[in-house]
């Protein structure tokens, strides 16, 4: 059976990043901490799980059709609708101007397909095409992103040199003048970029592609093709770290399957338990997160 990331994993993980105190030894007689408290379902926040067995195609997502279909899967699940339509329109409204956050890495870009069934549903929400914009590394300089009210957050998911994984939360950096500046200490804290004026509290919807994740690399833009694997699939959730969570444990149980071993990512992503513990964006902790799956289930690895 394939280990995946618990409670124990989280909380360690969220521990090994530097924080005040020490934990003591338990006194001679003192009772064993009990086991937690289950959350109740109404507390968790739900993220969704949707893959589909569609071939691929040459730029690495199944053919449009597809991609539109597995989008409205998840949303109509993710919000309890039963119409696509009707769900977005609890997302954006006609008068938002909404900036997709999408992310170009030439290896394993979010896909024209994904772009564009969002942009469409987005429209059919009735945002004119107009206040509509699509970037990554020029959000800060783009009109439509300048003036948003409302954005979608929409990036594959990697390992990274610098953030253990490249995340949703980390798919922010580009909104901060100096991506750069905050790769130190694992990009620790790349959850604090959500507190900017550009993109606080304006994020509607966040989609992590896994349709071709990449399971392995060693050192700064490294891309191996035995490291990469057809998985199919879309994470989508309201929230960043909760998808971003979801999807690590996804990466770490193919480590596993692969090289047959718990054999760490180079770099820890301590961010993504940092985001919930000391940011407080988002749910990290699996015991409190709801995943609803869909669709194909054949390798699904959670």
């Amino acid at each position: 059976m394939i280990k995946t990331f618990t409670r124990r994993d989280f909380l360690k993980a969220a521990a090994a990043a530097p924080l005040a105190g020490a934990v003591l030894p338990r006194l001679a007689g003192e009772p064993a901490p009990s086991a937690p408290t289950p959350v109740p379902a109404a507390d968790k926040v739900r993220v969704v799980l949707v893959r589909d067995p569609a071939p691929l195609g040459p730029g690495g997502a199944p053919p449009a059709e597809v991609v539109l279909r597995m989008l409205d899967d998840a949303v109509k699940a993710l919000l309890g609708e039963t119409d696509a339509v009707k769900a977005w329109k609890t997302l954006v409204r006609p008068d938002d101007v909404v900036g997709i956050k999408t992310n170009a890495w030439r290896y394993i870009p979010t896909t024209a397909e994904v772009e564009q069934a969002i942009k469409r549903r987005v429209m059919d929400a009735g945002v004119a095409e107009s206040e509509i914009g699509i970037d990554d590394r020029g959000v800060l300089r783009h009109p439509v992103f300048q003036r948003a009210t409302a954005l979608v957050n929409a990036r594959p998911m990697r390992t990274h040199h610098w953030s253990g994984v490249g995340s949703l939360i980390k798919n922010y950096i580009m909104f901060t003048p100096q991506p750069s500046a905050w790769h130190g200490d694992t990009c620790a804290d790349l959850a604090a970029i959500w507190d900017l004026p550009a993109v606080k509290g304006k994020t509607r919807l966040n989609v992590l592609v896994m349709f071709t994740p990449l399971f392995h690399s060693v050192g700064p833009h490294n891309y191996a093709k035995d490291y990469v694997w057809e998985y199919k699939g879309l994470v989508v959730s309201r929230d960043p770290v909760a998808a971003d969570a979801v999807g690590l444990r996804i990466i770490e149980a193919k480590r596993r399957a692969h090289f047959g071993d718990d054999r760490p990512l180079p770099m820890t992503p301590h961010h993504i338990a940092l985001a919930e513990t000391r940011h407080h964006l988002g749910v990290a902790d699996p015991a409190r997160i709801e995943l609803v799956r869909l669709g194909w289930d054949e390798g699904i690895l959670i």
